[in-house]
């Protein structure tokens, strides 16, 4: 358990872009598979996704919403110092998207660029980055970009999204409280298995194989354990909330919204009632947008809590988990900050 404090840093605004293209689970997949998806919106609850179109790539998500934050921001580029960007589906192996991304959206040349990969943890491991790089005092102003294109036509959870968050220098900021975790004997649980260094990409990865649900997919095909994922996510997070409260000395009930991860409805619902938690306190866009991977948080916060967000100070617990096996939570005080609408390109 890595817990942090960091202050002098101010949560300045964040922007969500989602694909035009809606994927319906019940309409759009095969006759054959009618039943299974059924059962994944009753039991999982994901009903529609969101797709990239066969053009698109998680960062012209991010491109479009980072344009559209600076603008309502009115931050000029040459402010920006640093640009990390979090993501499982970069441009290219190499170089890191960030590098091509600063050049794309026409930052300066000094400015720090980087990649980092991770998935359903992204969001508050990001923030840590970020803000600690500022909190330092050298860095004034910086960009976070998270997401992944995730989705495919025949698999159910997954779907696609591209957000950017703005942090800048504040002495007079709230601190930002962090809970950071990571198990990495849990790795298998959540893994693509060929394309890196253990296991080249070969033939023999490409044959597809006709699964138990009627399905046919790739020996490369991403590999998901839901029992053991089930298990890890909610006996780890529940006390990593507790702690990272108790650490903040803040009681739960000054939290206005807890957002966390929008994996699987029966994952969150457990997290919730573990925690003796409303549910008006506790948004989802599980039915609509499914798994958005590191991406979730922030789309969460979007689609169901911009308004509140916007109307006065409110004080958020974020908490990511999954892939790794990683979780990390944060609690963060939003005041003034810009929330464009939801952007679809």
């Amino acid at each position: 358990m890595a817990q942090a404090t960091l202050r002098n840093v101010r949560y300045a605004g964040m922007a969500t872009c989602v694909p035009k293209r809606i994927l319906s689970n019940l309409d759009d997949c095969p006759p054959q598979l009618k039943s299974a998806r059924e059962r994944v919106v009753r039991n999982i609850g994901i009903e529609t996704r969101r797709i990239c179109f066969e053009w698109q790539c998680f960062s012209d998500l991010a491109f479009d919403a980072t344009e559209r934050l600076l603008e309502e921001l009115k931050w000029e580029r040459d402010e920006i110092d640093a640009l990390i960007v979090i993501t499982q589906s970069p441009d290219y192996p190499i170089p890191a998207t960030a590098i091509i991304m600063q050049d794309r959206l026409k930052l300066k040349q000094t400015t720090i660029a980087f990649d980092i990969n991770l998935g359903c943890s992204a969001y508050a491991f990001g923030l840590h980055v970020l803000g600690s790089m500022i909190s330092a005092g050298g860095i004034k102003k910086g960009l976070l970009l998270v997401g992944d294109k995730s989705a495919t036509v025949l698999e159910p959870l997954f779907s696609d999204a591209g957000t950017c968050t703005a942090l800048e220098y504040d002495p007079a900021a709230p601190p930002m409280h962090f809970d950071l975790n990571s198990d990495g004997s849990g790795y298998r649980a959540i893994m693509l298995p060929v394309g890196g260094g253990r296991e080249p990409v070969g033939l023999q990865h490409m044959v597809p194989v006709k699964d138990e649900d009627g399905i046919w997919r790739s020996k490369g095909a991403l590999i998901l354990d839901g029992p053991a994922v089930l298990s890890f996510s909610t006996q780890r997070v529940p006390p990593a909330v507790r702690n990272l409260l108790d650490y903040a000395e803040c009681p739960i009930e000054a939290i206005d919204y807890f957002i966390f991860h929008q994996a699987n409805r029966m994952i969150n619902e457990t997290i919730r009632k573990k925690l003796g938690l409303a549910p008006e306190k506790v948004p989802t866009t599980l039915h609509d947008f499914g798994n958005t991977s590191g991406a979730s948080l922030p789309v969460t916060m979007t689609v169901r809590i911009r308004d509140a967000l916007m109307a006065g100070k409110k004080k958020l617990l974020l908490s990511g988990f999954g892939i790794g096996l990683s979780w990390g939570s944060c609690i963060v005080d939003i005041e003034g900050a810009v929330f464009p609408e939801l952007i679809e390109s």
